[in-house]
């Protein structure tokens, strides 16, 4: 007996009609990851609050949203490496997009992120499927041992630091970090925009804010050089599956973020790759969580990021072959954009009076902050700073701040 196929139709206005919702989506992705601090989440909710008035089939609207989502974090990391950037004197406590940039390696380092963000997204999309299967096996002995997995990477984090200095700047920054969270999270104050609650201003100080303070007193953007790729491609290669596999644990597992996926995958690859291999994998698990979040959707019914609450707000099917196409086709947009517009974003503001650009940064912090929290926003971007610069002082990794997440989590194991 013959086995039925499969067959795949689409009316070719359809078609047309459907690749011009994942352009849209990409192009408001683009803006939304050239703004700094608006973050993925809050711009994919504030996409949901104004979706019902769109006139539009929910697919297309939902397949908008997930171009929108893996687009921004491909652009995102224009403004981070180009935006912060601190004075020679601090490129020891810098991020390492800023210590690339200092060096004049900047137009490198958007390359490598542009790599790391379009190999998750070749790679992640055919694994998605048996790194699901395995997952969702696992997934009621994770989510019973919840607690003691986050508490084993908290201390895993702080052991991994090079100084005792930082060790005990990682722990105080968590535990700032956790208390701030466990102040303010639940909060739900009035606000000119719903969109994303507290995270906005939370994230906004905490990571935002001390770079940008720090860079006030920075020389700005110096000449950059535009020099072949630094890191052996294999390398790349094996940065970016190792950064695509680790974002299936960020999308699915609660309080696991990029940074924190990004320092596991560096202990695991092999050879020397430092910063250039930073900016790979952060990349990598950032873009690759977009698609691991859809998957986390389909298999546990969870969404994991503010994007597919968006999705499912909107009522989206979950059709996984048109989903994953548009994803394909707004990485391929996403990497060719990062490329030409993160070379111009680094050369015009490298004309610019640097303090400036800082504080004007600064100034739409506060105003985003206020937008989707109101005035308490404010007060809470301020308090986040100031625990943001804990772990600068000691010269501790950033990635301890997400004890804002954690915290809260393990407290309610």
């Amino acid at each position: 007996m013959a086995t039925p196929g499969v067959e795949f139709s689409m009316d070719p206005a359809t078609t047309v009609q459907l690749l011009a919702w994942i352009l849209g989506g990409a192009m408001l992705g683009s803006v939304s990851g050239l703004i700094p601090g608006l973050h993925a989440n809050n711009f994919a909710l504030l996409l949901a609050g104004f979706a019902p008035s769109i006139p539009g089939e929910p697919l297309f609207v939902g397949c908008a949203m997930l171009a929108a989502g893996v687009v921004h974090t491909f652009l995102n990391a224009v403004p981070a490496m180009a935006l912060g950037v601190p004075d020679a004197e601090m490129a020891v406590t810098a991020l390492p997009g800023h210590r690339m940039v200092l060096e004049g390696s900047g137009y490198e380092a958007i390359r490598l992120s542009a790599l790391g963000s379009i190999l998750a997204v070749l790679l992640a999309v055919p694994l998605a499927l048996p790194i699901t299967w395995g997952v969702t096996a696992a997934y009621p002995t994770i989510r019973d041992n919840l607690g003691l997995l986050l508490a084993m990477v908290v201390v895993a984090l702080v052991a991994s630091e090079y100084t005792w200095r930082a060790r005990v700047g990682g722990v105080v920054s968590f535990l700032l970090a956790a208390t701030l969270g466990l102040l303010t999270l639940d909060l739900s104050p009035d606000a000119p925009l719903e969109a994303g609650g507290m995270l906005a201003p939370l994230f906004a100080g905490l990571f935002g804010a001390p770079v940008l303070i720090d860079a006030i007193r920075g020389g700005g953007v110096p000449s950059q050089y535009d020099e072949p790729i630094a890191m052996p491609r294999w390398l790349v290669g094996a940065t970016a599956l190792a950064g695509a596999l680790a974002g299936a644990v960020v999308g699915y597992i609660p309080g696991i973020s990029a940074a924190i996926a990004a320092v596991a995958v560096l202990v695991l690859v092999p050879g020397q790759s430092g910063d250039r291999g930073y900016i790979v994998a952060t990349s990598g698990v950032d873009t690759a969580n977009t698609i691991f979040a859809l998957f986390a959707l389909v298999a546990i019914g969870q969404p994991r990021t503010g994007v597919m609450v968006a999705f499912e707000n909107v009522s989206a099917p979950l059709e996984l072959p048109i989903l994953l196409g548009g994803v394909v086709l707004a990485g391929l947009f996403g990497f060719v954009l990062v490329i030409v517009v993160g070379d111009a974003y680094l050369e015009i503001v490298g004309t610019m009076e640097y303090w400036k650009i800082s504080v004007a940064v600064l100034g739409l912090l506060c105003v985003l902050s206020y937008l989707f929290t109101g005035p308490v926003g404010i007060f809470v971007f301020v308090v986040a700073a100031a625990v943001g610069m804990v772990p600068i002082r000691f010269r501790a990794r950033r990635v301890h701040l997400m004890g804002v997440l954690i915290g809260p989590l393990l407290l309610m194991q």
